[in-house]
């Protein structure tokens, strides 16, 4: 049972990380939101954002990857991106 990898979720999204890029949400869906960290600094051993950009996109593969992105912003946390994301993708899912 410890060998079994359970994936990181935060409100039932999925959550992918590959260096500064966080992919939250699922590419089977229709919208998925990439959060890039712009800045950090150093805080003890740890590196802090400092600036991140959420941007809402579409999953569809045949659109160029400017025509997806449906809504950005830019944040001064980590923490206060994720909260607009969470929104962002349950209204976009929701059809809202």
């Amino acid at each position: 049972m410890a060998s079994e990898k359970i994936p990181l979720t935060y409100k039932g999204h999925p959550l992918r990380r590959k260096d500064n890029l966080v992919y939250y949400g699922s590419m089977a869906d229709k919208y998925i939101i990439m959060l890039q960290i712009m800045d950090s600094k150093k805080v003890d051993d740890l590196d802090l954002a400092t600036k991140v950009s959420v941007q809402l996109q579409l999953t569809d593969p045949d659109l160029k990857s400017r025509d997806r992105v449906v809504k950005k912003t830019e944040k001064d946390s980590l923490y206060a991106a994720m909260d607009v994301a969470a929104v962002w993708l349950d209204r976009a899912l929701a059809g809202k």
